[in-house]
């Protein structure tokens, strides 16, 4: 059986700080999504829509599920 517990004190001193503002920088760099270049995107769309149409004989429902992919962008 464990005994964890959780205390919170309202810690105002120097080192208090420090550990806040790295916790949220770090937090802060982990929240913004990458940036995609408009030219990727349409590179990925374009290989859905040919994946999709080289798979659309054998496997329609494949197809649609990618072109279904490909519309959401």
């Amino acid at each position: 059986m464990s005994a964890t517990t959780y205390n919170t004190f309202a810690d105002t001193g120097y080192f208090a700080n420090i550990a806040n503002a790295a916790r949220q920088l770090v937090a802060a760099l982990f929240a913004v999504k990458p940036v995609v270049s408009q030219r990727n995107k349409e590179e990925s769309l374009w290989w859905l829509n040919r994946l999709a149409a080289d798979s659309e004989l054998h496997s329609p429902n494949l197809a649609a599920e990618l072109r279904y992919i490909a519309s959401r962008g």
